[in-house]
């Protein structure tokens, strides 16, 4: 009998407001959920350490829900995952391959690797939009090119994406009169050894679709009603925590987009929920230039900044990475990032900005850094962020915007709660130091018995260094290149 083979990956690990399941069942043959892990991978196209871990209990979690409507999901441990897929298309009754839409360079590899066997034995693909609220390749500036900026990008988005009918998953899931052999979620070996994040990472995150959910009501309740104001609050639990979810594919953002709109109607107010909403198109920007633009998970979107003079080797890479770079917030976000797997959105971009401008560190070292360290790690995001951050992608933050971390402390933690809660050693220090130490002579002494380090980099000399580097490389590349001011 023929049956329908339906592909899962790392980014709709979920089977509510999922369309690919939905095309699945439309066919009516039974379904054969099917997830392909690579034994091997290199760099950004093989998920980082704390996101394997989420990967594991996520797929536990999908499974667990499959069986529970009598199916189950097969998995696959190959060293070429298309090999691994032509093989089962090639063996078994496959009538059917129903799959999201692939957005990321590997993912269009793949596809392009067995389009050839699906043209041969006349198995039908069917693609649907379940990542991204729209295909990238739908949208076009007037002139028809690419938009590298994101202000008319979210005019464009806005009038053209309108929500899908709202899916949910049927009690029971057509299964096939036979199961081919499934390797064992073990065998993909996606938990640390030792094990280090059950002290972590497990102790502030639950994964899986059902967990997705509940964090989604618990934001609708109370953070999304005053979201507009104070989700830069690095204090104040406001930011939706949604983005692990959004990254693993547990949630949709179709659904996303829909239930803020719905929440507006019951009465949360149209400022919070565009400022919501604006998030999830930044977040849509992201797989929108990945897409258009793949070489830019290594290279900077303008090519001019190839030739800018970044430091790729620094002393002070490690002391940033572990949060003793003296700077109370930078360390405070370091450590959240650290101990749990995730790091607030404003604090991301104070970080990348002391990396990339104060200590003139180039962007892929934090890139690389935060891929192996998110739980939320998501390729086409990272990159949007850190090329944004770093002044060399599209609608990047001129280079001499430059963030002075302890102005934003105490704009974003003006009482230092976040600071003492993630770095507990300077809880006794008084109210008036917390966000500078080292500018009062009075904290000296407690800081030399705690062992809390002295800055790394001066902020203003290093600012004032960063700046005149930035004026001096313009110069010598105008010629070369068409350089227009930032």
């Amino acid at each position: 009998m023929p049956i329908t083979l339906l592909l899962f990956t790392p980014g709709d690990l979920r089977l509510a407001e999922n369309p690919a399941l939905d095309a699945a069942l439309r066919t009516g043959h039974p379904i054969v959920p099917l997830f392909i892990w690579p034994r091997r991978g290199e760099g950004f196209e093989r998920p980082g350490a704390a996101r394997r871990w989420w990967l594991h209990h996520s797929l536990a979690a999908l499974d667990a829900e499959l069986q529970r409507r009598g199916s189950r999901l097969i998995l696959r441990v190959a060293e070429d995952p298309a090999e691994a897929l032509i093989q089962l298309l090639e063996t078994l009754p496959v009538a059917t391959l129903c799959w999201n839409l692939p957005l990321l360079p590997h993912e269009r590899r793949l596809a392009s690797s067995i389009a050839p066997v699906l043209r041969r034995r006349s198995i039908r693909l069917i693609e649907t939009v379940g990542r991204t609220l729209l295909d990238p390749e739908q949208l076009r500036t007037q002139s028809g090119d690419v938009y590298r900026v994101f202000t008319p990008f979210w005019k464009a988005l806005r009038r053209q994406y309108i929500p899908p009918t709202p899916f949910l998953p049927p009690a029971r899931i057509p299964a096939p009169s036979f199961w081919p052999e499934s390797d064992t979620l073990e065998s993909l070996q996606l938990l640390p050894r030792p094990d280090w994040a059950s002290e972590t990472i497990a102790q502030h995150w639950l994964p899986g679709e059902a967990a997705a959910w509940s964090t989604l009501r618990t934001f609708l309740a109370y953070g999304l009603p005053h979201y507009d104001r104070a989700r830069d609050r690095l204090d104040q639990e406001v930011t939706s925590k949604l983005s692990p979810y959004l990254a693993n594919g547990e949630l949709s953002p179709h659904l996303l987009w829909r239930v803020v709109g719905e929440a507006q109607r019951a009465g949360i107010s149209s400022k919070a929920v565009e400022a919501f909403r604006r998030q999830l198109a930044w977040r849509e920007f992201g797989y929108y230039l990945l897409y258009h633009f793949p070489e830019t998970m290594h290279r900077p979107l303008r090519p001019e900044w190839s030739d800018f003079p970044w430091r790729t080797e620094a002393p002070e890479l490690e002391a940033w990475q572990r949060g003793r770079t003296g700077i109370p917030v930078i360390d405070a976000a370091m450590r959240q990032l650290w101990q749990s797997g995730w790091m607030h959105n404003r604090a991301r971009l104070l970080v990348a900005s002391l990396l990339t401008k104060n200590l003139r560190i180039h962007w892929l070292r934090g890139a690389e850094w935060f891929w192996d360290t998110l739980v939320d790690a998501d390729l086409a995001n990272n990159t949007l962020g850190w090329q944004w951050t770093a002044g060399c992608g599209a609608d990047a933050a001129p280079y001499f915007r430059i963030f002075n971390p302890v102005l934003q402390s105490k704009k974003f933690d003006p009482e230092g709660r976040y600071i003492r809660r993630w770095l507990p050693e300077l809880d006794r220090l008084p109210a008036p130091c917390i966000h500078a130490p080292w500018e009062a002579p009075s904290c000296a002494e407690m800081l030399r018995e705690i062992g809390y380090p002295s800055p790394i980099v001066s902020l203003m000399d290093s600012r004032e260094e960063a700046l005149a580097l930035y004026e001096n490389w313009k110069a010598s590349i105008k010629n070369r290149y068409d350089i227009h001011s930032q």
